[in-house]
């Protein structure tokens, strides 16, 4: 109960109290405020007169809220013609995060992309409980990695890919994680990033019987069950409601897995 009277849902204005470049298509926009998040929720932010858009959350200290955000629409276009001090709304956190499971004290987590933050969160908490983290980071090449310094932090296995060989190991994802389940009994594998990414690390995952938490990004435009457009067929739920985050059985059930997804007017694209 506590966690809904928190949450926010209704934009609060907040100004942009400094930004931070990432790479070069992304900015992490930060706000003195903190919504108590789970690893792998996200927010709506709004720009008055433009538009809302959800964002996954990169950072919730207890006192900074910071969001990684990629240019890539006239939103986002919008948003980094702000300077610090500029007020956007921001509403939540909506959905359901990534999760401590019970006895899983060997894990892989996969990111790819801006995926790797909401990975970050979730790792930051596991380690405090001694679990053993291979965390594999994934990008097409070595300008569009993200959060090498925090990794490197972390106190975990890493491993770095990138398509064109240009930083660590010349591949995939698939990759490493295929020679550490030769080595080693995992019990769990995090998975985050572009959804064939995300269907690869799962299929592999299933012919080694190991379950997995995979955040599946969806077109979401309300972030509280209303408009209907998150949601998947074979489930029927809204994204925003029933994940972001799955668990493998709930994948299963989701028969436009790695196939297609919708555009925000419910067309299907393939993949």
């Amino acid at each position: 109960m506590e966690k809904w009277i928190n949450k926010l849902d209704k934009p609060l204005m907040m100004p942009i109290t400094r930004r931070q470049k990432e790479n070069e298509n992304v900015d992490t926009f930060f706000f003195e405020h903190s919504i108590n998040s789970q690893a792998g929720q996200f927010v709506m932010m709004w720009i008055p007169g433009v538009d809302e858009k959800p964002f996954s959350i990169a950072y919730d200290t207890g006192t900074e809220l910071g969001l990684a955000v990629a240019k890539v629409g006239p939103f986002t276009e919008e948003l980094f013609r702000l300077k610090v001090g500029d007020k956007v709304g921001i509403r939540g956190p909506y959905g359901k995060g990534f999760w401590k499971a019970d006895g899983a004290k060997k894990v892989v987590m996969v990111g790819g992309g801006y995926g790797v933050a909401p990975l970050l969160n979730i790792a930051e908490e596991l380690v405090q409980d001694e679990v053993d983290i291979h965390f594999i980071n994934g990008a097409r090449s070595k300008d569009l990695l993200l959060f090498q310094d925090r990794l490197n932090n972390l106190e975990a296995e890493i491993y770095t890919t990138t398509n064109d060989g240009s930083h660590g190991i010349k591949g995939l994802v698939t990759d490493p994680i295929k020679e550490i389940l030769k080595k080693e009994k995992i019990d769990l594998v995090y998975i985050c990033g572009p959804e064939l990414m995300e269907k690869a690390v799962f299929d592999i995952c299933e012919a080694s019987g190991i379950n997995c938490q995979i955040s599946i990004e969806r077109y979401m435009k309300c972030g509280m069950g209303v408009c209907g457009a998150c949601a998947v067929d074979g489930t029927g739920e809204p994204m925003c409601i029933k994940g972001p985050v799955v668990d493998s059985k709930t994948v299963r059930g989701i028969t436009e897995f790695g196939k297609y997804h919708r555009s925000g007017s419910g067309v299907k694209n393939n993949f």
